[in-house]
């Protein structure tokens, strides 16, 4: 296992021009340790747990990560959680700070679990993810998701794979 890799994100097939279809290979079951892995975070408003600009809040900090040329292209992470029924959060992989940005790092293990479904299906996702961690270590210290594609690419590729990060 090697600090701070992600398992390869495959972009080879794009049919939208948006989002690249995902291939779970190499993501289900994946352990990762991140030391210092320098993330960008945003947040996003939300009424009981819709987004509502989510769309003008990713288009403004891509654009700053592009703009930069903070992004490796096959090391593509994009971690969301709810910190309320109103607001959450959102942390872009980088390779190095963005301007005008707010940076963080994580550090410690994580590991990953590939999920197939609705949006709306997070929750009882969330609900697994802890009870498996609790399980096998300890309670989770954080639970995420990856959501691997828009709305509008799940409905044109017909699947909409979703990777769930629990730090342990």
């Amino acid at each position: 296992m090697q600090t701070n890799r992600l398992p390869h994100f495959d972009d080879s097939v794009n049919l939208t021009g948006c989002c690249a279809r995902f291939n779970p290979e190499g993501w289900d079951g994946t352990h990762l340790h991140f030391e210092s892995k320098p993330f960008l975070r945003a947040t996003t408003r939300s009424l009981a747990h819709v987004p509502l600009d989510m769309g003008r809040v990713f288009t403004r900090v891509l654009g700053h990560i592009a703009t930069a040329g903070a992004q490796d292209p096959h090391q593509v992470l994009v971690l969301s959680r709810d910190l309320s029924a109103f607001r959450a959060e959102h942390l872009f992989a980088v390779t190095k700070p963005v301007e005008g940005e707010e940076m963080v790092t994580l550090s410690g293990e994580f590991t990953t679990r590939v999920f197939e479904g609705p949006y709306s299906q997070a929750r009882h996702w969330h609900s697994t993810l802890a009870e498996e961690a609790k399980a096998h270590h300890a309670p989770a210290k954080a639970i995420w998701f990856y959501y691997t594609t828009c709305p509008t690419c799940a409905k044109a590729y017909g699947r909409n794979p979703v990777v769930g990060v629990t730090q342990r």
